[in-house]
């Protein structure tokens, strides 16, 4: 739901609001702004904002103001009324009033208030969130009416939906626009990935709300828990640590947790949306266990540095962040989130006993950070690479299927801001 901020004036204060929304045009522009019809026209024409204007005053104006405050989606109202020379059809203060008071929101009715209002909207965090409705096994509209219940007494929140037609990445470009003091995800690995691909470079903290199946990427950070996980991911954005981390770029689509080629891409392909909603994780450990008995080697070439290296894997994992649970990713024991650099695994293990042998090893390296030295696993860093596969594999980006191989990734040294528990 929008945080609006309304804007009204009688005949004889037009100018003077329309001076004063110029004047403070840095801190309203973060906000979506509605007027009146006359009062609106003149501001637009008067500023570079975007005013959404309803009806003029004395057929409605105000009246259909008033319907969204009761709606709870206006932060405040500034209307300049002329207290000498109103005319009778101009919009009445006492409707407005009342409605503000019931609904405990600001109504500025002179310069001095307006003043007084807009500074403290300086002051204010606003955050924009952007929100997959279809993300997890819960309920998506009681998830998200527990996060603004837990955010918007402390947070100027401003909620985007994804649709077919609108991705988390379009809606977060969009959001940026208005200048947020951070930007919100919450969905899964998929919707975190895509929104943090516009705000990589930006310093804009992105907060995490993890309600996946997996929920890797929060899983790795430390944000994610068996217990009230949304309530723990609001407190995490509300107690303001952050972490900054690095970023990555695939075929210049955003890579914030992994790219998977070969048998990690086979196992998200296998379970699919139907499979996660039955089985929720266990769908991929069955998918992983199907896929083992057709488990086959290719030939990949990977240039690192200028140089190229050939090999026969079974899969080859390039991370930027994993927890242990993401078990090819863990070549050495710990995937570094900071040092620049992305870490490639590859796997060589050409039976099942083999694989099973060696991610258990993996696993059991990851839980205790150390490097198991397998004799199966190759593990290299770079800060940039080419990879190609004979015959092509498929690949798997942050938990999303993308195509098949060949692959160009980049790393981006602290290229990402991210809200985090706090050490203790």
């Amino acid at each position: 739901m929008a945080r609006k901020i309304a804007l009204i004036a009688h005949d004889r204060k037009k100018d003077d609001i329309v001076a004063f929304v110029s004047r403070h045009a840095p801190v309203l522009s973060r906000y979506h702004l509605i007027a009146t019809g006359t009062t609106g026209e003149r501001i637009e024409t008067s500023s570079n904002l975007s005013i959404e204007r309803m009806e003029s005053g004395p057929i409605g104006g105000d009246t259909q103001i008033a319907a969204q405050i009761v709606a709870g989606e206006v932060v405040g109202v500034i209307f300049l009324i002329d207290p000498l020379y109103a005319q009778p059809h101009e919009p009445d203060i006492q409707a407005l009033l009342r409605v503000c008071n019931v609904h405990n929101v600001a109504l500025a009715t002179n310069l001095a208030t307006a003043e007084a209002f807009v500074a403290s909207l300086a002051n204010s965090v606003v955050a924009h969130l952007i929100y997959n409705p279809v993300s997890g096994q819960g309920d998506g509209q009681q998830e998200l009416d527990l996060i603004k219940e837990l955010l918007e007494p402390h947070l100027h929140l401003e909620v985007h939906l994804t649709t077919p037609d609108l991705s988390p990445q379009q809606l977060a470009e969009n959001a940026l626009t208005d200048r947020p003091d951070l930007i919100i995800a919450s969905g899964g690995d998929g919707t975190v990935s895509a929104v943090a691909g516009a705000v990589i470079g930006t310093d804009i903290p992105l907060g995490v709300i993890p309600r996946g199946t997996a929920n890797a990427f929060a899983m790795a950070l430390g944000i994610t828990q068996q217990l009230n996980q949304i309530r723990r991911a609001c407190e995490i954005i509300l107690a303001g640590y952050t972490r900054i981390i690095d970023a990555a770029f695939c075929n210049d689509l955003p890579l914030i947790l992994l790219a998977g080629v070969g048998y990690e891409a086979e196992i998200i392909e296998k379970a699919d949306r139907e499979a996660k909603n039955r089985w929720g994780s266990l769908a991929y450990i069955m998918a992983g266990w199907q896929q083992l008995n057709e488990h086959m080697l290719f030939d990949a070439e990977i240039e690192l540095e200028g140089e190229i290296r050939q090999f026969q894997a079974g899969a080859i994992t390039v991370a930027n962040v994993a927890p242990p649970t993401s078990v090819l990713a863990q070549g050495i024991g710990e995937v570094i989130v900071d040092d620049g650099l992305l870490d490639v695994t590859i796997t060589t293990a050409a039976t099942k006993l083999q694989a099973v042998t060696t991610m258990l090893g993996m696993l059991g390296g990851a839980l205790i950070k150390t490097n198991t030295e397998l004799e199966n696993v190759v593990h290299l860093k770079a800060k940039k690479l080419r990879l190609a596969a004979q015959p092509p594999q498929k690949v798997v980006l942050d938990g999303e299927i993308i195509g098949t191989t060949p692959l160009e990734i980049r790393c981006i040294p602290q290229g990402l801001k991210v809200f985090v528990p706090k050490p203790i």
